[in-house]
C-alpha cells in the first residue's frame, strides 16, 4: 500500500527518489549523559580492570572500593573539573551502595555491569579511542 501525497504536494514529490544520489545528509551525534557516579569510573589499565571485574564479580563492591584507589595514583575519569579526592570519595560511595545492595542481589548486578564498565573504558584507553563527554 503506498502513501497517499499530502495536500499541494505532486506525486512525484511524495515518491522517494530512485537510484538519485542524496542531497543532502544530516550527521546525528549521541552523547551518553552520565550521572557523577557513573563519570566517576576511572580509565584503568586493561590488567587492572579486568581484577577490579573479577573482584565485583565474586565480592560485591569490592572492585569499586579498589579502582577508587587508582583515582589516587592518577587515573583520569570523566569528571575533570572536580579534585581528585571528591572523585575518590565517589567511588567508595558507590562500592558502598554496591555492598549494602548487594543482599537484594541489586548491589550485585550493579557490581558486574560497573566491572564491565571498567574493563570497557580500559579497553577505549588502549586502543585510544576518544570517548563522548
Amino acid at each position: 500500500m503506498e502513501p497517499f501525497p499530502k495536500e499541494g504536494e505532486s506525486a512525484a514529490a511524495a515518491e522517494p527518489s530512485r537510484g538519485a544520489a542524496p542531497s543532502s545528509g544530516v550527521v546525528v551525534q549521541v552523547r551518553e549523559k552520565k550521572g557523577p557516579l557513573r563519570a566517576a569510573i576511572p580509565y584503568m589499565p586493561f590488567p587492572v580492570a579486568v581484577i577490579c571485574l573479577f573482584l565485583n564479580t565474586f565480592v560485591p563492591g569490592l572492585g569499586t572500593f579498589v579502582s577508587a584507589f587508582t583515582v589516587l595514583c592518577g587515573a583520569r575519569t570523566d569528571l575533570p573539573d572536580r579534585h581528585m579526592c571528591c572523585v575518590f570519595w565517589l567511588n567508595i560511595a558507590a562500592a558502598l551502595i554496591q555492598i549494602l545492595t548487594a543482599i537484594v542481589m541489586v548491589g550485585w548486578i550493579m557490581s558486574i555491569f560497573w566491572g564491565m564498565d571498567m574493563v570497557i573504558l580500559a579497553s577505549y584507553k588502549e586502543q585510544g579511542i576518544p570517548q563522548q563527554l
